[in-house]
């Protein structure tokens, strides 16, 4: 609940936006869970024709634990995204089996959906570990906020819209209410950023990447204990809660936390690790010495240039607006 009481504290002021919204929620359907897609079987010679052998050019992006590729499977045409699991880092055993046991059991339309689990040997008999999933055609939420070096001219020219914004962070507010308090044991997904929210064609979003999730029981929800993890420290700096970093000590708050550092990164354009914040200086930190007189100064230029093609803003009414985001 504390997710979408802070979802709903922060955006209150976009009734207007209901309609769209509600109007692009139409269109989903609920995914499928991973136990009903059991039945897909694909073989390594599969996975490895599907990416062009693992080709360069149908890498999407790698992470700590081991890198995503994109492929098409021969016989169907589909497009699935698959994640290889580094066999040399002796984490990525670990995170497969916690994602597999994460997933196998969850549904939601604003989670993405695993296809299959592989695990066996690759030609050269080396430990090969992957999971395949649906593929998102619009990336990550990251690709869509930070422009990088090396992209194309048309991801180049990516901008969200202040409603698309808001409605992401609602998709990503009812996959979290979900995963705390409405499966059959409470999750914990401990690595929400915007790379791990991913953008399906509607533009609707969907949490991944459940390597570091951690199950827990109604007696740990209630009352967090220290736990020891072989995975090392959960979660990523600066969407992490501090106390992740001093004994590992897991709730469900600690993804309410990086949730509202996302909803700031999302409205303000500027990621908890830029190199402006240093020394002390902290995203949230950065926020709140701006309300409410210089709102308009820390609001992503991309949201003030939309406000501005709609009509010269009253600039009054424009900080009020953007005031309720951060409080």
């Amino acid at each position: 609940m504390q997710v979408l009481y802070l979802l709903r504290e922060t955006t209150s002021y976009v009734e207007a936006s209901v309609d769209y919204i509600c109007q692009k929620k139409k269109v989903q359907q609920p995914l499928s869970t991973f136990a009903e897609n059991s039945l897909l079987w694909l073989s390594y010679q599969s996975i490895l024709k599907a990416t062009n052998e693992f080709s360069m050019r149908n890498l999407v992006g790698s992470g700590s634990f081991g890198s995503v590729y994109k492929g098409i499977l021969e016989e169907s045409g589909v497009v699935i995204a698959v994640k290889v699991l580094n066999p040399l880092d002796h984490r990525s055993s670990r995170s497969f089996l916690v994602e597999c046991e994460t997933l196998k059991n969850i549904r939601h339309r604003n989670l993405v959906k695993v296809l299959t689990a592989i695990s066996g040997v690759d030609y050269q008999g080396n430990d090969f570990k992957a999971l395949v999933y649906e593929f998102m055609v619009n990336g990550s939420l990251e690709d869509w906020l930070h422009s990088s070096t090396g992209i194309s001219e048309l991801e180049t020219m990516r901008k969200l819209n202040f409603f698309q914004r808001v409605s992401v962070a609602i998709d990503v507010a009812h996959a979290l209410e979900y995963l705390h308090h409405h499966c059959e044991t409470s999750i914990i997904h401990c690595d929400l950023k915007p790379s791990n929210i991913l953008l399906d064609e509607e533009m609707v979003g969907h949490i991944s990447d459940f390597g570091l999730a951690k199950i827990i029981s109604a007696d740990e929800l209630n009352s967090p204990t220290k736990v020891s993890s072989s995975l090392g420290l959960r979660g990523t700096i600066g969407y992490a809660p501090p106390e992740y970093g001093m004994g590992s000590e897991l709730s469900t708050k600690g993804d309410v936390y990086s949730y509202g550092i996302l909803l700031l990164e999302m409205f303000t354009g500027k990621s908890p690790i830029d190199e402006r914040f240093r020394e002390g200086l902290s995203l949230h930190n950065f926020v709140k010495a701006a309300l409410p007189e210089r709102i308009i100064e820390i609001t992503d230029p991309i949201l003030v240039q939309e406000r501005v093609r709609r009509g010269t803003p009253n600039v009054n009414n424009f900080r009020n607006d953007r005031t309720h985001l951060f409080c």
